[in-house]
C-alpha cells in the first residue's frame, strides 16, 4: 500500500493540551500576556486589544449564562462580519456551549433545516433578518438576541419566542456561572454547516483539537505573532473562522476587511495593517487585471495563500512583492495538503503533511497507481484532528468515515515527487468520448481569459454518446465575451477533446449561500436556445495527427 504519511520530525501524535487549543483558555493566556496588543483591526484603522476584547467577551457570556445558554447547548448565531460575531461566539464558547453560525443568505426551507438540525434553544440573529423567521419552522429556538433594530420596528413579535436585545444582555463578568467541568480539546467547538449542491446541507462537527490541528504550525508555517492577517470571508464559513484562530493562536492581528471586492482590497490592507490573507478562487485573478500602478509594492501584505493555485501565481508574486502558498482543506478536514513557499509546480496544492495519511482510492477504496485519478481519502495519526461526523445525520457520517478513512468527494492525482493535483469534484467530471476531462482543468484555463470574470464547465448529453463540454461564462465588468474568439483563445491550451463545444454567456453564475456554483442548474439548464454551438457554427477540432 502507497500511502503518504508523516514519519518525519514534528509529526503530531496526541491531542493538543487543553492550554493551547480550547478558545476560552487561550484568550484568558493571551489577554494576561498581551493585554494592550491589538486583537481586531477594523477598516477606519482603530482595533481593540485582546484584555480589552476577553473582558468584552466575558461580560456577554454572563449574559448569555443569564438567559439559559450552560456547557454543551448549541447555540445559532446569524449575524454578519464585525466584531459582534466574533465576540458572540467567543463568549459561547467561553461557556463550553457550542458555536452554529448560520449563513446570513438562508431563508425558507434552507433555513429551517439548519434551525430544526442543531436543535438550539437561543439563537442570536442581526435584526434585519428577523422577517425570514416569522413564517419557517424555528425548530427548538426560543429566544431571539437581536443586534441592532428589526426591519419591522420595535414592537416585532415572532409568536412563540422571547426576544432581547443584544446591547442590554451583557452583565458584570463577576456574575459568570463556574464551568460544570473544564472544557476539554476533544470537546465540540463548532458545527458549521456545508451546502451541497445536491442534497440538505450538513453540519460539521469541530472539536477544539480539530480546529487547532486545521490551523497548527505545520498548516500555516507562514504564520507568527507580528502577523495581521485580513480576513473577508464570512464567519460561518471555516475561511472565515479559521483566520481568527490562527491569529489566537499565535497571539497575532485579525483584520476585518468586510466583504472581498476588487477594488476595496487594497483600502482594507493598508487599514488593517494586514501582512497576511487568504485568496480563493478568482480573487488574485480580478486583482491581477487591475491596471498596474506604483501603489502595487506600496503595502503592508507580504504573504498569501492561493486556492486553488493559479497559473499565474509567480507573476502575482512578482507584480505585488509577496510569498505565495497553496493548500487543500475542507471544513472536515484539518489542512492535509500544503505546499512550500513559492511552489513551482503548476497546479499543485502542494504535498502531504506532518500527521496525515493520504490515499487516493477507486469506487471500492483500493488505492490506484501513481498518476491516476481517484478520490482522495484521509486519515490523522492523532486523535481528534478530523471532524467529528454530521451533527444528528449518521447515514451521511458513517458514508464519509466507511472503512475508518474520511471521504473528501474529490478527484486528486498524486506525481512521482509527491505533489497532489485537485482534478475535479467526483461528481463534476467529465466524460468525452472515451477522455475523462477535468472541468476544473477546462475552466482554469477560461479564467485566464481578460474578458471572463467566473465560469463553470459541465457535461451535457451528446448525440454521440458520452458527454459534449458546455463552458457557461460571465464577462468581467465592461468587458463582453466573443464565443468564437474565446475558443480561439482555448484551441491551443487545451488538448482538443476538452475544447468545449457548447459556450454561453450570462450575467451571473447561480449560487448556494455559501457562493459554491450550483452546477446541478447549469447541468438541469443545459443547452439554451442562446448557448453558442461550435460544431453548428462550422468549427471542427481534430486530435492532432503525428507522422511518427
Amino acid at each position: 500500500m502507497q500511502t503518504e504519511s508523516a514519519d518525519r520530525p514534528g509529526r503530531a501524535v496526541g491531542a493538543p493540551d487543553r492550554n493551547e487549543a480550547v478558545l476560552r483558555y487561550v484568550l484568558e493566556r493571551r489577554a494576561a500576556l498581551h493585554p494592550d496588543r491589538p486583537f481586531l483591526r477594523f477598516p477606519d484603522g482603530s482595533h481593540i486589544a485582546y484584555q480589552a476584547f476577553c473582558r468584552s467577551v466575558q461580560e456577554l457570556a454572563a449574559g448569555l449564562a443569564a438567559l439559559g445558554v450552560k456547557q454543551g447547548d448549541n447555540v445559532n448565531v446569524w449575524l454578519p462580519n464585525t466584531v459582534g460575531i466574533v465576540r458572540v461566539w467567543f463568549a459561547i464558547n467561553w461557556l463550553g456551549a457550542v458555536y452554529v453560525p448560520i449563513n446570513t443568505a438562508y431563508r425558507g426551507g434552507v433555513l429551517a433545516h439548519v434551525l430544526a438540525n442543531g436543535g438550539a434553544s437561543v439563537l442570536v440573529a442581526s435584526g434585519e433578518l428577523l422577517g425570514r423567521l416569522q413564517d419557517v419552522d424555528r425548530g427548538a429556538i426560543r429566544t431571539i438576541v437581536v443586534q441592532g433594530g428589526a426591519k419591522g420596528g420595535a414592537d416585532t413579535v415572532i409568536e412563540g419566542v422571547e426576544l432581547a436585545p443584544l446591547a442590554a444582555v451583557a452583565r458584570d463578568a463577576a456574575e459568570l456561572p463556574p464551568l460544570a467541568r473544564p472544557i476539554e480539546p476533544w470537546d465540540p467547538q463548532s458545527i458549521i454547516y456545508t451546502s451541497g449542491t445536491t442534497g440538505r446541507s450538513k453540519g460539521v462537527v469541530s472539536s477544539y483539537a480539530h480546529m487547532w490541528h486545521m490551523g497548527g504550525p505545520a498548516s500555516y508555517p507562514m504564520l507568527d505573532e507580528t502577523d495581521s492577517v485580513l480576513c473577508f470571508l464570512p464567519f460561518f464559513h471555516i475561511g472565515g473562522t479559521l483566520p481568527v484562530l490562527l491569529m489566537l493562536d499565535r497571539g497575532g492581528a485579525v483584520g476585518l476587511g468586510g466583504d472581498f471586492s476588487t477594488d476595496g482590497f487594497w483600502p482594507a490592507v493598508h487599514a488593517t495593517q494586514a501582512t497576511y490573507c487568504i485568496l480563493l478562487g478568482v480573487m488574485s485573478s480580478f486583482l491581477m487585471k487591475r491596471p498596474p500602478s506604483a501603489e502595487d509594492r506600496r503595502h503592508t501584505l507580504r504573504k498569501v495563500t492561493m486556492i486553488p493555485l493559479p497559473g499565474d501565481s509567480q507573476a502575482f508574486a512578482g507584480r505585488f512583492g509577496v510569498d505565495v502558498w497553496t493548500l487543500f482543506n475542507m471544513t472536515e478536514l484539518n489542512t492535509p495538503i500544503v505546499s512550500e513557499r513559492n511552489p513551482a509546480t503548476p497546479g499543485t496544492c502542494g504535498k502531504a503533511r506532518p500527521g496525515n495519511e493520504l490515499r487516493i482510492v477507486d469506487a471500492q477504496d483500493r488505492e490506484v497507481a501513481p498518476g491516476e485519478t481517484g478520490e482522495l481519502i484521509v486519515r490523522s495519526d492523532a486523535p481528534w484532528a478530523l471532524n467529528s461526523g454530521y451533527f444528528g445525520d449518521p447515514e451521511a457520517t458513517a458514508a464519509a468515515w466507511r472503512n475508518g478513512w474520511f471521504h473528501t468527494g474529490d478527484a486528486f492525482r498524486r506525481d512521482a515527487d509527491g505533489n497532489y493535483f485537485f482534478v475535479d469534484r467526483m461528481k463534476d467530471a467529465i466524460r468525452r468520448r472515451g477522455e475523462n476531462i477535468s472541468s476544473f482543468e477546462v475552466e482554469a484555463e477560461i479564467l485566464a481569459h481578460p474578458a471572463v470574470r467566473e465560469c463553470a464547465v459541465v457535461g451535457v448529453p451528446s448525440e454521440h454518446s458520452e458527454d459534449d463540454v458546455l463552458a457557461i461564462v460571465a464577462p468581467a465588468p465592461g468587458a463582453t465575451i466573443d464565443p468564437a474568439e474565446l475558443l480561439g483563445f482555448l484551441q491551443p491550451r487545451l488538448a482538443h477533446f476538452m475544447v468545449p463545444r457548447y459556450i454561453r454567456v450570462v450575467p451571473d453564475l447561480p449560487r448556494t449561500p455559501t457562493q459554491k456554483i450550483e452546477k446541478y442548474v447549469l447541468r438541469a439548464e443545459g443547452v439554451t436556445d442562446a448557448t453558442w454551438d461550435r460544431e453548428r457554427a462550422g468549427v471542427r477540432i481534430r486530435r492532432e495527427k503525428l507522422s511518427g
